[in-house]
């Protein structure tokens, strides 16, 4: 298992883990294109 399969494992394991709240931004900034963090503030 390389890192980046680790990190995804664990990122579902903690759930404040930053990468995975990266990706659920990353997915409501989609749903939300006037979010900030979306238009790269």
């Amino acid at each position: 298992m390389n890192k980046s399969e680790r990190d995804h494992h664990s990122d579902q394991m903690n759930p404040n883990n930053d990468s995975y709240q990266d990706r659920i931004d990353n997915h409501a900034n989609q749903l939300n294109p006037n979010n900030e963090r979306y238009q790269g503030k």
